[in-house]
C-alpha cells in the first residue's frame, strides 16, 4: 500500500478565482493555484457539474493551464444560451485530501 510520507501535505488553494465579466467572444482566465505534495490534480466545476477541458476533448475551447487555472479561448455566448456563464469552483486533490476554492461567477456581457 501507499504510506504517507512525512513531507507530504494535503492540497491548499493559494490563489482563488475572482468574479469575471467578459465580453462575448473574448478570452478569459479563471485563476486557481494549488499547493501540496504530491502536487494536487485540479478540476473545475461549474454550477456543480465537472467542467470538460481540452484534456478530455481536444476540440474544447477550455484549457486547463499547467498551474491549475482555467483558460477560455473565447467565451461562448449564443442566442440559445450562454454555456460558459455560471458559478465556478476549483478543486485540488491528492491522496491526503482535497481543497476547494472560493466560488467565482463568470458573466458574459450581452449587447
Amino acid at each position: 500500500g501507499s504510506h504517507a510520507r512525512p513531507q507530504d501535505t494535503a492540497p491548499r488553494i493559494v490563489e482563488h478565482p475572482t468574479d469575471l465579466l467578459v465580453s462575448r467572444g473574448e478570452a478569459a482566465t479563471l485563476s486557481c493555484k494549488a499547493e501540496g505534495r504530491p502536487p494536487p490534480a485540479v478540476e473545475w466545476y461549474k454550477d456543480g457539474e465537472r467542467v470538460e477541458t481540452d484534456r478530455e476533448d481536444p476540440r474544447s475551447h477550455r484549457t486547463l493551464l499547467p498551474g491549475g487555472s482555467l483558460f477560455f479561448l473565447r467565451v461562448l455566448h449564443g442566442r440559445r444560451g450562454r454555456p460558459d456563464e455560471g458559478v465556478y469552483v476549483c478543486v485540488a486533490r491528492n491522496y491526503l485530501g482535497e481543497a476547494a476554492s472560493r466560488n467565482a461567477s463568470l458573466e458574459v456581457a450581452g449587447e
